[in-house]
């Protein structure tokens, strides 16, 4: 269970004020209208914060796409120091607030995260930029989920990020409350069924680090873990992966199950695999019998609920 505030960082022109170039702005009706009831947004505009204005001359990165610099297209006036300037003081703030995640509007100069356009000493467009500021917070906060409010659209990219945020805040909860031994323990064992969805590899890792836990000290050992942690559930969950867990899940009452019973969940699963039904309807059937047998290692995994239920991340097919 989460004890602090999930804080998300947003760029503010998805909230819908009017703070881009012309004046405009970008609401995200998901953002805003079904996300925001669960978050605590902090938004932030680099450009309006480097004290560039609204309106203002559009603008593009411009050289070397590692290092690029943010120049007006019309006047040619570099503004890369302000935005420099500002992004140093900014993330420091921002770090005192613990986010759990960042939502950068896409193909923005300052706040793209990938396949930003910047051009050469000739004028022609690359798609290799990352915006200044995004570029530094994914430096200075390597853990922290971040997602592009454009590939939220697809609802399997939409349902990784917010899954990595409500985790990433599990964790931080772990760090925050003083790591103990006993305490990582049942944190790994609690998203174990999570971790294989996404990648076994990464699970068994983190099943040896743990192992190691009376020849570290607790809070080192947590660091490690995190970042292993993150890592694994940046990796793609699919509908064979998902199959898996349900049925390693099934063997832990399936004796308690009569015939009809068990090939009523098996056909459900079945349906899920061949897609003719989301990840929602085998899981509460699950959940069922979960209840019913009161089996109290499958009860606490965080797998079956993840996410608040009312955000409908699992009912796609």
């Amino acid at each position: 269970m989460m004890t602090s505030p999930l804080r998300l960082g947003i760029s503010r022109c998805l909230l819908g004020e009017e703070v881009r170039f012309d004046g405009g702005h970008k609401r995200d009706v998901f953002l805003t209208e079904v996300l925001g009831r669960y978050v605590e947004w902090v938004p932030v505009c680099p450009e309006v914060e480097a004290g560039l204005g609204t309106p203002r001359e559009a603008m593009r990165l411009i050289g070397n796409p590692q290092q690029p610099r943010l120049v007006a297209i019309k006047s040619g006036r570099d503004h890369t120091l302000a935005l420099e300037t500002m992004t140093g003081k900014r993330l420091g703030d921002l770090e005192q607030l613990d986010l759990s995640g960042f939502v950068f509007k896409k193909d923005s100069p300052s706040c793209g995260v990938e396949r930003v356009r910047t051009y050469n000493e000739h004028g022609m467009p690359g798609r290799k930029g990352v915006g200044l500021f995004a570029r530094a917070f994914l430096d200075r906060f390597p853990l922290i989920p971040v997602e592009e409010e454009g590939r939220l659209c697809d609802p399997i990219l939409r349902e990784n990020f917010i899954e990595r945020v409500f985790c990433y805040r599990r964790w931080q909860d772990l760090m925050q409350s003083g790591v103990t031994r006993q305490a990582l323990v049942r944190f790994h064992t609690i998203h174990k069924y999570l971790l294989l969805a996404h990648s076994a590899p990464h699970y068994r890792q983190l099943g040896r680090l743990v192992a190691q836990v009376n020849e570290y000290r607790p809070k080192d050992l947590a660091i490690r873990y995190g970042e292993l942690f993150m890592q694994a559930l940046a990796a793609k969950a699919t509908v064979r992966k998902h199959v898996n867990v349900l049925q390693h899940i099934l063997g832990h009452f399936k004796e308690r199950l009569d015939a009809e019973e068990k090939a009523e969940l098996l056909s459900v699963i079945g349906d899920y695999h061949q897609g003719l039904t989301p990840l929602i309807v085998p899981l509460t059937l699950i959940k069922h019998y979960v209840q019913i047998f009161d089996v109290e290692y499958i009860r606490d995994q965080v797998y079956l609920n993840p996410h608040p239920k009312e955000l409908m991340l699992r009912n796609h097919v």
